[in-house]
């Protein structure tokens, strides 16, 4: 036996679920536009790594200076993490976030290796500055900008999901 739906009733309760995921949507967007001191840590931590990457360091010397960059980059990502105000348990992650991640990689790397190719002529120190001053700048030029349009992603998207099947339908009222 089923029980008679009430239209209005049903539309308070999407409504009721809607809020909390607007507020989701607003925290994305939120830790994307404001905020850039992680993106500043990040690229002063690769700028660091790069320009102690010309001391010319033993083979082991590259290795712990590279095991500490990877965990100085970890502890970032965690006291990033733990300062958002919503636990963002199941965000979706959108194509275009996953790409803009990827395209972050490769132009990143991209300018790593095409400036180092660069000054390879040049005394090892002087190369490694200008190497670390270039990718950085480059790494900060390309993650504002495309972090603050992959976050608009996620409430798209998800407005489509809410907008399809029978709720939907009351939605062109």
């Amino acid at each position: 036996m089923s029980t008679p739906m009430d239209a209005e009733q049903a539309w308070r309760d999407l409504q009721r679920i809607r809020v909390p995921q607007e507020r989701v949507y607003d925290e994305v967007e939120r830790s994307a536009a404001g905020g850039s001191g992680t993106t500043w840590a990040t690229a002063a931590l690769m700028w660091l790594f790069l320009a102690g990457l010309g001391l010319d360091l033993p083979g082991w010397g590259v290795g712990l200076v590279l095991v500490a960059y990877v965990a100085l980059l970890g502890m970032l990502a965690v006291l990033h993490n733990r300062r958002s105000r919503v636990r963002l348990h199941h965000t979706r992650c959108t194509p275009r976030m996953f790409g803009t991640f990827v395209a972050g990689a490769v132009v990143t790397g991209g300018t790593v290796l095409l400036s180092g190719r660069l000054v390879d002529s040049l005394e090892p120190m002087p190369a490694s500055l200008i190497q670390a001053t270039v990718s950085a700048t480059v790494f900060v030029l390309f993650v504002g900008p495309t972090g603050r349009w992959a976050a608009g992603s996620a409430r798209d998207s998800g407005t489509q999901a809410a907008g399809t099947g029978a709720a939907g339908a009351g939605a062109n009222r």
